[in-house]
């Protein structure tokens, strides 16, 4: 199964992630498919940048996203066929 997930950055205590395309049996910063953006959680400006037609893009092929990046895409506004992601 292909999933949307992050994959981590950064040094100790200051991390930075990269919303990836992975393979869920993949460990977590292992090869990615893709990489369709990023999120800084320490940076109080632009904390998420992605790709947003990539996204969709994985979405409507049935990528799974986990449940923080689909707090990320819906902080952002990103629907699909019209509905907010869910948990």
């Amino acid at each position: 199964m292909v999933k949307i997930r992050l994959k981590r950055f950064g040094t100790k205590k200051r991390p930075d992630y990269r919303i990836v395309i992975q393979d869920s049996r993949a460990p977590r910063d292992g090869v990615a498919i893709e990489e369709i953006g990023q999120y800084h959680p320490i940076a109080k400006e632009n904390q998420v940048l992605f790709n947003e037609e990539r996204a969709k893009y994985w979405l409507s092929v049935g990528a799974q996203p986990t449940e923080v990046v689909k707090h990320l895409f819906n902080s952002q506004g990103l629907s699909v066929k019209g509905q907010k992601i869910t948990k």
